[in-house]
């Protein structure tokens, strides 16, 4: 008995070979971890990219580009061109852009309302209430561009596993009138 103990005490105590085994518990969490950093950084890029084309369209969309044209698809073009140069150059597809629409209030008095937020994917909504009039203060109209984007997460082993989530961003802007 003594010596089985002995054995036991002199198996418990050796410490040959638990480099391995830490090696083989810690380097798949650590992997994981990598992995994450990784795909939530890309999925955070493309929010970074997705905003700024938001905000862009929303620019290019309040400040007119004609002042004799009163078309609302000159407005539409212009922040549709605005949002898909900003995408091109961040090097996401612009056919993957789908249309998010805001909940927003429409302005008094009425200008005219572009409301396109199904054609192009990018939703532009014009002659929307952008400050609160209960102070009696005149309304601050002005534009609205929102957009989506779809990104997939790849994470093996975790609930995110190819899993499709869709980055919304949307702008909003006082309108310049000259």
């Amino acid at each position: 008995m003594t010596q089985f103990r002995h054995n036991l005490f002199r198996l418990i105590s050796a410490s040959e070979g638990a480099e391995i085994a830490e090696a083989a518990a810690v380097l798949p969490l650590m992997f994981m971890m990598l992995l994450g950093i990784f795909w939530f950084g890309q999925a955070f890029s493309i929010y970074g990219a997705i905003t700024r084309a938001a905000q862009e369209g929303a620019r290019a969309g309040a400040a007119p580009y004609c002042t004799t044209c009163n078309s609302p698809n000159t407005t539409v073009t212009n922040v549709t061109t605005a949002v898909n140069n900003v995408l091109r150059a961040a090097n996401l597809d612009t056919s993957l852009v789908q249309s998010s629409r805001p909940t927003v209030a429409a302005c008094v008095p009425p200008g005219l309302i572009v409301n396109s937020c199904a054609s192009t994917g990018v939703c532009v909504l014009s002659a929307i209430q952008l400050s609160n009039t209960t102070l009696g203060t005149t309304p601050v109209c002005g534009i609205s561009v929102s957009l989506q984007y779809p990104f997939r997460f790849w994470l093996p082993f975790t609930s995110l596993n190819k899993q499709l989530i869709y980055l919304t961003a949307s702008a909003r802007m006082r309108v310049e009138i000259q």
